[in-house]
């Protein structure tokens, strides 16, 4: 028999990568973690680490087990919120990570939709690149990402992913700029032109790629900033062009320009650990969001 408590530790190792981050997030030392790993491998009666330099990997048989791992720590949870549902269902505190401008976006109508459910959503804004996003499921219950859409889905052996919608990348420029006040943009009217842009990685850099791409030019960029407010106001004081999600523009100094020969988006994604979603409370964020996310694309 696995102890329930030693397969936490293996299955945070596989998320966090080494012994020190697993003690730090556990509150143990890292003399406790190695012995509790040490247990485990016995229990399993075949090696689950091996040397990797200065810190340990996992095997092969490691790894299988921490996907078993997965099934019997959502099983657990499961449980617990079955025995919650008893109290009243569905209750308990779901954590929440999102990247800031889908967070202002979708936050506030999910809360709104979660008040008096006894759910408590605590929300952390978490701004990484999507190839990246899952490793804040060692942290989170749930992760809401972005991906341009041409990127294929995160999901994998140990991450359930589901579309929430489709957001249009629009170009956009201050009104005194020479394309301001058109109907929309082609790529090659572009390739002059200085951008602001994102740090490379996220999906609005994907789409500045795609430009360069039909253009054959590559792009001039003079500043990269992840924040779209200050993105906003540089482009609306004339220090460049930028590429912007459609529903995050908010500054009224500038001229909005849908590129035209393009497919320009990013695919808002929700990614959580398999099975998570039989968690009433889990359900109940997710159903929100969702709603959330159809009441904006409708709009």
């Amino acid at each position: 028999m696995f102890s329930i408590e030693r397969l936490r530790i293996l299955r945070e190792l596989a998320d966090r990568g080494t012994v020190a981050a697993v003690a730090q997030a556990l509150s143990m030392t890292p003399s406790a973690v190695s012995q509790q790993l040490k247990v485990l491998t016995r229990e399993a009666g075949v090696a689950l680490l091996e040397p990797d330099g200065r810190r340990v990997r996992l095997t092969d048989a490691g790894h299988a087990l921490v996907l078993r791992a997965d099934d019997v720590l959502a099983a657990m949870d499961r449980a617990t919120a079955e025995m919650a549902g008893y109290r009243g269902s569905p209750r308990g505190q779901v954590r929440v990570a999102s990247f800031p401008s889908g967070a202002a976006l979708l936050l506030p109508p999910v809360l709104s939709a979660l008040a008096g459910s006894g759910v408590e959503l605590v929300a952390g804004d978490e701004d990484l690149p999507p190839s990246e996003a899952s490793k804040l499921l060692a942290d989170y219950d749930i992760v809401l990402t972005h991906r341009d859409e041409r990127a294929p889905s995160l999901a994998g052996p140990r991450i359930a992913a589901r579309v929430l919608m489709r957001e249009p990348i629009d170009v956009v420029v201050a009104h005194d700029h020479p394309l301001a006040g058109r109907d929309s943009v082609r790529a090659g009217e572009l390739a002059e032109e200085s951008w602001v842009s994102v740090r490379g990685g996220f999906p609005v850099d994907d789409v500045l790629e795609s430009i360069a791409t039909i253009t054959g030019v590559r792009p001039r960029i003079v500043q990269r900033l992840n924040e779209f407010r200050v993105i906003e106001t540089l482009v609306a004081s004339g220090y460049g062009v930028a590429l912007m999600p459609r529903w995050a523009v908010a500054h009224p100094g500038l001229s909005v320009l849908p590129l035209a020969g393009v497919r320009a988006a990013r695919v808002y994604e929700i990614v959580t650990r398999p099975q998570a979603d039989r968690r009433p409370a889990i359900a109940t964020v997710l159903d929100a969001f969702e709603s959330a996310a159809r009441a904006v694309s409708a709009g």
